[in-house]
């Protein structure tokens, strides 16, 4: 069995994925909520955009009619 079975696919480095991310943009999403006796005591949302400004930038000028 080889060692590493996915050595076929494409391995990129660090920077070049994290060039990628900035030249297009990532958004993350995530939700917690803390109950306490099925009673919901804290909810949190969060929404991070991960983009160079440059690329935020032209995403706006792109979609300007939408909300941010």
């Amino acid at each position: 069995m080889a060692r590493y079975p996915h050595t076929d696919q494409e391995q990129i480095a660090l920077s070049e994925m994290l060039d990628r991310i900035l030249n297009k943009g990532a958004v993350i999403i995530g939700e917690a909520t803390i109950s306490v006796a099925n009673v919901d005591l804290i909810y949190v949302s969060l929404r991070v955009l991960v983009s160079s400004l440059d690329t935020a930038l032209r995403s706006v000028e792109v979609h300007p009619e939408e909300p941010p």
